[in-house]
């Protein structure tokens, strides 16, 4: 790969390389030395990010800051709309894809660089990247720019689809069949460039949770984007939108103070939370110094209560030791209640 190949990719990230954060240096393991404990990054593609009139027999190319591990970053890497890799080459650093079939005339492709990559120290090529090209004489000029706001997951590295709405497909999760694709940063920040105008375009935001690179219900996540996104010539951007995405495998936190006006001091101040279909199902806090807790807790119903364990048993004995009321709570997924306060009451013998 030549000289200008490095310049180009580096020379403008902004416009249409998004890059996952990553250190600065190679930094490799001389013997004796310390770990390597730095992600990989991608230094250089070609055709380059932004390419124009790129041919269609391409066999594109990406180098890495250091020796990369074949078989997981091979992995990772694909290209939108799907074309199947046949072959991946590697040179030292450097990988060279042999692609099952030519690219289509006058069309922008996304070869990106998802989750799992690693070098052979094992790092993770933080947030991934994406490298954006077409076989037309220019490039198209529709790009949609916004924020996922991840509860329950980390921001960084994830897919979101992109379909042309006049396609009126739902996304086939196994068949790659998006039409373009973003990838999230460590703000949870994305672009989806390149595309058609005018057109309008539908989004999903794909999770892999589990790092097999396809979307499993049980583990990971897919939500679609409820906003239909229409780009003209007057206005080829659409930026500065949010997309809420929950976990609906996460438990939920809740937090909240133990009210003692009984002026106690012996025991600990416990809160125990029961699921209302399970009373087997339980979580226990002890209070802090500030009489502050915290419970996380699965989605769904549960019974919470606080109450002074003078006996040290961490069951709560109803005729001896002050407790609150019971309180009934719902926890959605990813879920955040910083205000479930628990008043203790004096025992019915008074105590």
């Amino acid at each position: 790969m030549g000289p200008r190949v490095a310049r180009s990719i580096l020379a403008a990230p902004a416009l249409l390389l998004a890059l996952g954060a990553g250190a600065c240096a190679r930094k490799g393991q001389p013997s004796g030395g310390p770990p390597d404990v730095e992600p990989p990054r991608l230094i250089a593609a070609s055709p380059d990010s932004g390419a124009q009139g790129v041919p269609r027999n391409v066999s594109p190319t990406l180098a890495f800051s250091e020796g990369m591990e074949p078989r997981s970053t091979g992995d990772a890497i694909s290209i939108a709309p799907r074309i199947d890799i046949k072959e991946r080459r590697w040179h030292g650093r450097t990988v060279a894809l042999v692609l099952a079939e030519s690219l289509a005339a006058n069309r922008t492709y996304t070869l990106f660089l998802g989750r799992g990559a690693r070098d052979r120290h094992g790092n993770l090529l933080a947030g991934g990247a994406t490298v954006v090209f077409t076989t037309a004489a220019t490039m198209p000029p529709g790009v949609l720019e916004g924020a996922i706001v991840a509860r329950g997951f980390p921001p960084a590295g994830n897919y979101v689809w992109c379909y042309d709405a006049a396609r009126g497909v739902t996304p086939d999760s196994t068949a790659r069949d998006f039409d373009d694709i973003g990838l999230t940063d460590h703000d949870g920040r994305f672009r989806v460039v390149g595309l058609t105008v005018p057109g309008r375009y539908r989004l999903w935001v794909f999770v892999d949770l589990n790092h097999n690179h396809s979307f499993e219900p049980e583990t990971d996540i897919l939500a679609p984007v409820d906003s239909l996104f229409a780009l003209t010539p007057e206005a080829p951007v659409a930026s500065g939108f949010t997309v809420p995405v929950a976990n609906p495998h996460a438990g939920g936190f809740v937090r909240g103070a133990v009210i003692d006006s009984l002026g106690g001091t012996s025991g600990s101040l416990m809160v125990v939370a029961v699921a209302a279909g399970d009373s087997l199902r339980r979580v226990t806090a002890i209070a802090d110094s500030q009489r502050r807790y915290e419970l996380q807790l699965r989605p769904g119903s549960w019974r919470v209560r606080a109450w002074r364990d003078l006996d040290h048993s961490r069951d709560w004995q109803p005729a001896l030791e002050p407790a609150s009321a019971e309180r009934r709570i719902e926890v959605a997924p990813a879920s955040e209640d910083n205000s479930v306060d628990l008043v203790l009451a004096p025992p019915p013998g008074g105590r």
